[in-house]
Formats: C-alpha cells, structure tokens, sequence
C-alpha cells in the first residue's frame, strides 16, 4: 500500500498538518492551485498572553487575474516582517522550555531573502519534518502532468504517483465522490486526529488548540513526535 497525501502549502501549519503527514509514504504540495486570499498559505496562529494571535506575511495580490496559483505568489518584502514575526515569537515563547533548542535554526530560516510564499512555506515545512524525524518523498503538484479539479484531480495525481490509498481530512468528505476513487482502483482512508492538550504559556488563558506547530513544539520539544501517531 502506497499512500498519499495531497496538500496545499501552509505557513508553520498546526500539529494536524503533521500528523497527516506522518502517516503518508507521498506529500503531494499543491503548489499549482488558487492562493485563498485570507487563508492559511501565508499566515497561522500563535499564543500570547492575551490569546490568539495571526502571525501573517505579507504577500502582493494580482487583481488583474481572477485565479493566482499559489506558486505565484510574491512575498511584499518591503514590509519588515521577518523582525515582526521574530520579535513576537520571541517576546511570547522564550519562556517556553525548548524555545532554545530550535530558536537559532528557525530565525536562521526566516532571516533569508525569500521572494516567493511557497517557497518559504516548503522549507519551513521540511524543516519542521526533519525536526520530527519524519521522512517522505515530496513531490510538486506543477511538477505533474495532471489535470481536473476536486475528486477528478485528486485521482488523477495519485495515479500519477504510482500511490493505491489517499489519505483525506475529514472535510473531504464534504466534497469528494468516493464512486469515482472505487472506480479508478483508490482506496480513500480519512485522518482521525484529536487535538492533544499539553502544557502551554499562559495557563491562565486556557488551553487553545490548533495553533501553529511552534507552539507545540517550544513547549513540548521532542515529545512532540508522540503526537504524531504511527507511520
């Protein structure tokens, strides 16, 4: 069994994100579909001490055209961003117990001259993977000769991976034809993943789930692999 995941490119996505991954032999990055303005391509969230906050990076809009691929999408670098979002980072989670462990390489990251969304949200994803210990072959969604959209699409590229199993969140369930992937031999699996509770700064706010990656992982270090589940 081959499985498959097939995701757009997220900024420091949440644990989720991972733990889909974890349990996939292929990441498909669908770099080559629409940028959703006010998504989670080039932004996400994080805790302070008064409670969620979007750590977001400033990206041009092409107003010309009704449809920008996420790979298109150009990084305003005008903007100081990078010290806005290490700042925040660093005034909210050096308290954390493994700020330090992962601090240098990660602002050693943001601190290159990136131009393009994508390409930043690619390398900050590997190295979180590699953080976690997680290896998989990453394939480009534009690197594929495919083509349809939704379920017609999602076939399509795992037939061109050579993979027998997708592996779907469970919003997919909202709009994929699962005829269409018994018909074309792929068998459909769906994450089961449960927001864990750990210890975070500011107690006090309650445990907020689903925020960035960052947050677990400077506050849980390398027990953040057991979150994961199984590969």
């Amino acid at each position: 069994m081959t499985i498959a995941v097939i995701h757009q490119p997220q900024y420091l996505p949440y644990l989720g994100f991972f733990h889909k991954l974890n349990q996939c032999d292929i990441f498909v990055a669908m770099d080559s579909v629409q940028f959703m303005r006010r998504g989670i391509q080039h932004r996400n969230k994080i805790k302070t001490n008064k409670g969620e906050q979007w750590l977001t990076v400033p990206v041009f809009h092409q107003s010309s055209r009704e449809e920008e691929y996420i790979k298109e999408v150009q990084i305003d670098s005008e903007l100081p961003w990078v010290r806005k979002h290490w700042n925040t980072l660093l005034t909210n989670y050096s308290p954390a117990p493994y700020f330090d462990k992962y601090a240098f390489e990660l602002q050693q990251l943001l601190e290159k001259e990136w131009h393009y969304i994508c390409e930043l949200d690619m390398v900050l994803l590997q190295w979180i993977m590699e953080v976690l210990g997680m290896k998989k072959q990453i394939i480009y969604l534009s690197d594929l000769a495919v083509d349809g959209t939704k379920s017609d699409l999602l076939i399509e590229v795992c037939k061109a991976v050579g993979a027998d199993t997708y592996l779907s969140g469970s919003g997919g369930k909202r709009y994929m034809d699962l005829s269409l992937f018994e018909a074309a031999g792929i068998n459909v699996i769906w994450q089961e993943f449960n927001s864990p509770s750990y210890n975070q700064l500011f107690p006090e706010l309650g445990f907020l789930p689903n925020l960035s990656i960052l947050d677990t992982l400077f506050c849980c270090g390398p027990e953040t692999r057991n979150f994961l589940g199984a590969n």
